[in-house]
C-alpha cells in the first residue's frame, strides 16, 4: 500500500479549550497547504464541549437543554454534533501531494484500521460497522448516526470521523470515546463496554499503528511558533463566527 514519506506526530498531554483545539487543527491544515507537512495530532478537552459539524447551525442545539448549556465550537469537518468529554481526539492533516489514497473516504478506513489494530492489541474486540444507515431525520449527535466506517464495540460506535478539504489538502477528525460522559450516558465508551484498562501510553500504541498505515516514518514533534500564532488569532475569531451562523 502506498504511504507518505514522513508524518509529524503531535501529542497534547494537557487538555485544552474547544476554541483552542479547533484553532490548532485549522493551523495544521494550513501547514499542510503551505509547507506540505503531514501531521497526526492527539488531543483532549478541558471541559465537556459540543462541536458542531461545519454545516450545522448553533440553533440546532436548542432542542437539547443539556447540550445547549455547554461551551460550543464549530469544527472544520462535517457530520453531526459531538459531545467531547472523556475521549481521545485526533486530527490528520495531509497535503495535496499525498499519494496515500485516491478517494477521500479511503482515509477513514486507513486511519480507523490503525486505531482498531491498536485497540485490539490492548484487548478491545472492536469491529467495523460495514454498513451505512441513512435517515431523512439524521440525529443531531454524530454518535447516534451509523456509517460503514464506524469503529464499533458491542454494536456501539466508539470511533467516528469526518473530513474537510481545503485547496487540495485534507483533514480528518476522529473522536474515540474512552468512557461515557455523565451528560450523555446513552453513548458508552471503551471501558463501559469492555473490562479492559486503558494504559497511560495509549497514544504511543495508537501512533505506532496509525503511523505505520500512513507513513514510511514518523517523529514526535511540537507546534511551531507560526502555528501557535495562527491558532491564537483563529481562537480569537471562533466565538464570533459561531454565533453569526
Amino acid at each position: 500500500m502506498p504511504r507518505i514519506p514522513h508524518l509529524r506526530v503531535i501529542v497534547e498531554t494537557e487538555p485544552h479549550s474547544g476554541e483552542w483545539n479547533m484553532a490548532v487543527d485549522e493551523a495544521l491544515l494550513e501547514t499542510a497547504i503551505s509547507t506540505e507537512v503531514a501531521t497526526l495530532r492527539w488531543y483532549q478537552w478541558r471541559e465537556p464541549t459540543v462541536s458542531l459539524g461545519y454545516f450545522q447551525k448553533s440553533a440546532d442545539l436548542n432542542n437539547d437543554a443539556t447540550l445547549a448549556r455547554l461551551p460550543v465550537v464549530r469544527r472544520l469537518t462535517g457530520g453531526g454534533a459531538i459531545l467531547h468529554d472523556d475521549e481521545l481526539t485526533h486530527s490528520v492533516s495531509l497535503p495535496v501531494t499525498q499519494t496515500l489514497f485516491e478517494q477521500p473516504h479511503d482515509l477513514y478506513d486507513i486511519v480507523h484500521q490503525g486505531v482498531a489494530l491498536g485497540l485490539r492489541q490492548l484487548g478491545f474486540p472492536v469491529t467495523f460497522r460495514g454498513k451505512t444507515l441513512k435517515r431523512t431525520d439524521e440525529p443531531l449527535l454524530c454518535f447516534h448516526r451509523q456509517d460503514e466506517h464506524d469503529v464499533t464495540l458491542s454494536g456501539y460506535k466508539v470511533l467516528g470521523s469526518a473530513q474537510r478539504r481545503r485547496r487540495g489538502a485534507i483533514m480528518e477528525h476522529g473522536s474515540l470515546i474512552r468512557r461515557a460522559s455523565p451528560l450523555a450516558k446513552q453513548i458508552p465508551g471503551l471501558t463501559d463496554l469492555c473490562p479492559v484498562k486503558i494504559p497511560d501510553n495509549l497514544t504511543d500504541i495508537l501512533t505506532s499503528q496509525v503511523g505505520a498505515a500512513i507513513a514510511e516514518s514518523w517523529t514526535f514533534e511540537s507546534l511551531t511558533e507560526a502555528e501557535i500564532e495562527m491558532a491564537r488569532k483563529l481562537c480569537d475569531q471562533s466565538i464570533a463566527n459561531l454565533r453569526a451562523r
